[in-house]
């Protein structure tokens, strides 16, 4: 019998819609299961996240059919049922539903490593395959995914053929009214998606897993791709100028700064010594670990001793108890510390244009006589580090992967040969080849009698947490992560005994720190305990072990340091060091893609790109969030530091010198 909206032409239009919605109700259910000790269970609740999540599944569909809708509105009744629009139909429906059957398959993977639906990352990850497409086969059986999808893609295309699916589809007996009709409805659906309805209004739970769960994969997926950068003055609560400038200096003044009138940036400023501290100029060895939990560690109550001789080395260093990552990701994590500001929303500064020239903490190292250089085991165009590192000042040392391009930078790149890497994975070359470099690189830079100062960025502790045979025991109660975990604490030990035996050890600071901590999502919208990372400062000169207990972000790492270095300097970083931190100053940063949370204590204001600000009181026992009536306060300040960072960086007042 004729259907008024949809004719036989449309036949395989209704079939693809069907296995769509079917295929995303059963990844949902999946998900549903595998997270179902992190979520509040209750009927209401059951009902609502698959009944948003059918709505956006609704939304996805529409998107990928509208093109299909089009071609059966637009391709002449004529040729209705030719060879080429059998060519075109089959050849489109297989790509599609490979592409379909990838996503769902993909999705599963993602939730395994982040416990969400594909987001920004995601979408960053698109431009580095070689690494993901690598990461994938060392962690995934590739024979099974591949035949997975082949295996489903060719049941659809047999299941079609046996409803005559594909022949009634090529038939011509339509009724143009019949086809304006469909497509005015598949319009109709993406119309209210496009401008009504946005991805966060999935987000209805007090359950972080509840609302990744309302969401659709590919429609987050896009919704990431759509706002990857976020105009801070437009989707965020904003302050006047004159508030925020007066506010930021404020937030980093204190008796040993200076704001000379004659600098354009108004956080620029002298930083000044206390005068009994003696000035020193230490070769600096930066470490930045790779994903280490402060929780991987004994000092804060692990009881498995992964990580013996980093727990030794803190318990002998200057260490940052209560630092917090800005972010969930390295590019967050790198961003912070060497520009020493707070995350902007969307896309990370190191991946923006206008990225280079910027003033980093390798400024104040160059004015101090130093040379400075990046290192990483992977090839560092992965995230932009090649440029980023490279047209700020920094030599590059890496595992460039000899098919790609040289990219465009103003400092040398140094190659990590073929037979330099013993042992490699996705990533690049494994920790303790990395530190054999820097080793080596060292022993050269000392000769040339210029003080260094290596920016090492590790990656051995990253899916797909491999490193060489026969290195570290693990146990059964091990699991694959804990064994990275274990395998780069080996590789720091054989590190630092290699280095204690250098000329170069007795004038050498080692400084420590996670880019970000592991297993960040969670069951409220940013899960606060796991933005705790580790930092300590070892072998400075004449200095004690101590600990400095002061709440602060990685923002802070570098102005401490030269704190204790006693350098007078310029800066417009808006860091500050961890010792002039009145207990009414200490905050952290912590943020996601777009939710950005400012913690004092154990308030945490999150502003969200609705032009919203929610409060919350942290409890530290159990995690939770609970929420809390206006505190216009601390709103304020949260407004402040984020504004700034952004109009500042907008405005190219992070560039450049300070004059």
């Amino acid at each position: 019998m004729f259907n008024p909206i949809f004719p036989d032409r449309f036949s395989l239009f209704k079939s693809f819609f069907i296995f769509y919605i079917l295929f995303s109700f059963i990844i949902r259910c999946g998900l549903y299961i595998w997270s179902f000790s992190d979520i509040d269970l209750s009927i209401i609740n059951i009902l609502s996240v698959f009944g948003l999540g059918l709505i956006f599944d609704l939304g996805s569909i529409s998107y990928i059919l509208l093109p299909y809708a089009i071609y059966l509105l637009c391709f002449p009744t004529k040729w209705h049922g030719t060879k080429v629009d059998k060519v075109l139909t089959y050849i489109c429906f297989t790509l599609f539903t490979i592409i379909l059957n990838f996503s769902f398959l993909a999705e599963i993977t993602f939730w395994d490593e982040y416990q969400r639906r594909f987001n920004f990352i995601s979408v960053d990850y698109l431009l580095y395959t070689y690494e993901v497409v690598e990461n994938i086969q060392q962690s995934y059986s590739i024979p099974l995914i591949v035949g997975t999808i082949l295996s489903l893609t060719i049941l659809l295309l047999i299941f079609n053929n046996k409803k005559r699916v594909f022949k009634k589809t090529f038939l011509s007996q339509d009724v143009i009214k019949s086809k304006f009709g469909a497509v005015a409805l598949t319009l109709a659906l993406v119309g209210v998606f496009q401008f009504c309805i946005k991805n966060e209004n999935a987000e209805q739970f007090n359950n972080q897993f509840e609302n990744e769960l309302s969401k659709s994969g590919v429609y987050s997926f896009f919704a990431a791709y759509n706002s990857n950068e976020l105009n801070f003055n437009d989707f965020y609560k904003t302050l006047s100028e004159k508030e925020v400038i007066t506010g930021i200096r404020s937030f980093v003044d204190h008796k040993e700064v200076l704001f000379p009138d004659n600098f354009k940036n108004p956080l620029a400023r002298i930083i000044k010594p206390q005068e009994t501290t003696k000035s020193i100029q230490p070769n600096v060895m930066f470490i930045c670990v790779e994903s280490l939990n402060s929780g991987f560690m004994t000092r804060f109550g692990n009881t498995e001793n992964l990580t013996p001789y980093m727990d030794k080395l803190m318990a002998e260093s200057v260490s940052m108890t209560n630092l917090q990552a800005t972010g969930t990701r390295t590019i967050r994590g790198l961003e912070a510390l060497t520009m020493s500001i707070p995350p902007t929303p969307g896309r990370s500064i190191m991946k923006r244009e206008n990225n280079t020239n910027l003033f980093t903490v390798g400024d104040i190292f160059r004015e101090k006589g130093y040379s400075r250089t990046f290192f990483y085991g992977g090839d560092s165009h992965f995230d932009n580090m090649i440029t980023f590192f490279g047209n700020n000042g920094y030599d590059i040392v890496d595992r460039k992967k000899e098919h790609r391009f040289d990219d465009p930078i103003t400092t040398t790149r140094t190659r990590i040969s073929d037979e330099e890497v013993t042992f490699e994975n996705a990533w690049g070359a494994c920790d303790e080849d990395l530190f054999e470099k820097v080793l080596r690189t060292a022993d050269r830079q000392y000769n040339t009698k210029q003080p260094f100062f290596n920016f090492v960025m590790t990656s051995s502790n990253h899916p797909p947490f491999t490193y060489p045979a026969g290195k570290i025991k693990v146990t059964e109660n091990n699991s694959q992560r804990e064994g990275a975990v274990k395998y780069t604490d080996f590789a720091v030990k054989a590190f630092m005994e290699k280095a204690k035996t250098k000329p170069w050890y007795n004038n050498t600071v080692f400084v420590f720190v996670a880019d970000h901590n592991a297993y960040s999502a969670g069951r409220t919208e940013i899960n606060v305990r796991k933005y705790h990372i580790p930092s300590f400062i070892y072998n400075l000169p004449d200095t004690p072990a101590e600990e400095l207990n002061q709440l602060s972000s990685q923002i802070d790492v570098f102005p401490t340091l030269f704190g204790y270095f006693g350098w007078t300097y310029k800066t417009k970083l808006f860091g500050k060091d961890l010792r002039y931190m009145q207990p009414n100053e200490e905050r952290a940063f912590i943020s996601n893609h777009r939710k950005l949370g400012l913690r004092k204590g154990n308030d945490l204001v999150i502003l969200d790109s609705d032009k919203d600000a929610r409060f919350f009181k942290w409890n530290k026992t159990d995690n939770s969030l609970t929420k809390t009536p206006e505190n216009k306060a601390l709103e304020s300040e949260a407004i402040i530091y984020y504004q700034s960072a952004y109009t500042f960086y907008k405005n190219g007042l992070m560039q450049g010198v300070i004059e």
